[in-house]
């Protein structure tokens, strides 16, 4: 006697089916809308801070602006409210005692919640490895890694408690390449881009993911300097693809993705936004 089985598959996953209201949620306006989020940005008053907060705020989210007090924002808020964006300025040293907590606070007195967290503020000093005495290391390592670590940890006690959200470190293209007279710089950024696995693999549980934003050489009122040296210029351009420098709003849209639900199975990750520089160089580029 002959017994013909018969296979039945049972999942517990639904495809997901396609229609018009569903084509309608694509459109860029809503998949990328942060209507009713709220954000902390470090480092909002400089090159780079300034453009993301721009950013988030445009897409709808509510703006803490966080920054040094002697770094001015003024600048930052301006336009996030000349272009109908909300924000508020918070002036804080990273460095002082309990500063991590009462950012975090401030966000959640000011705007009830907490969604996204870029963590963009950094710092730098060009010295030669045989240079660099134990304050300079501390200095650049606890701005650009240890605090980054604490904000992060006291912003995830926070999203955990809600509905999750994003964790955006700034890192640095020195995370995939060495160059001479930033080893504390690249070393911490690096640590940075790792931090963004650990943490992405920890706290998926509470729906938070963790990435880092990894630019090329952008050209801030903070590297004026590099870009008007003719030697370091020609070396940069000559590695650059697109030859040209990196501008700061070359990273909105990608903060935008991360910081979204464009982004939403995005985690974990370092991507770089170097106008091709580790693609390679055409070797047969005519001077």
């Amino acid at each position: 006697m002959n017994f013909t089985l018969k296979e039945t598959t049972v999942s517990k996953w639904e495809l997901h089916q396609l229609d018009g209201v569903k084509a309608r949620a694509l459109r860029p306006g809503t998949l990328f809308d942060l209507t009713g989020k709220v954000a902390i940005v470090t480092g909002a008053g400089g090159g780079i801070g300034s453009w993301l907060s721009a950013g988030l705020a445009a897409a709808g989210a509510n703006l803490l602006l966080t920054d040094h007090p002697k770094a001015s924002m003024a600048a930052t808020s301006d336009a996030i409210q000349a272009a109908g964006g909300h924000c508020e300025e918070f002036a804080m040293d990273l460095l002082a005692d309990g500063a991590v907590d009462a950012i975090i606070e401030a966000a959640r007195a000011r705007f009830g919640r907490l969604d996204i967290l870029v963590n963009n503020a950094g710092v730098n000093r060009r010295e030669r490895i045989f240079d660099v005495s134990r304050e300079s290391w501390d200095f650049i390592s606890t701005i650009n890694l240890r605090i980054p670590y604490e904000l992060s940890r006291a912003a995830a006690r926070v999203m955990a408690k809600g509905d999750g959200g994003s964790i955006i470190h700034l890192g640095s293209m020195n995370n995939a390449i060495g160059l001479a007279g930033v080893s504390v710089y690249g070393a911490a950024k690096a640590g940075l881009c790792q931090l963004a696995k650990s943490m992405s693999v920890e706290w998926a549980e509470h729906k938070i993911r963790v990435n880092a934003i990894c630019p090329a050489f952008v050209l801030t009122p903070l590297t004026t300097s590099v870009w008007a040296d003719p030697v370091r210029e020609k070396w940069l351009i000559d590695r650059t693809l697109w030859k040209r420098p990196s501008y700061p709003d070359d990273l909105v849209g990608l903060c935008l993705l991360l910081a979204s639900n464009a982004g939403a199975f995005i985690t974990g990750q370092a991507i770089y936004v170097d106008g091709g520089w580790l693609a390679g160089t055409p070797w047969d580029r005519s001077e």
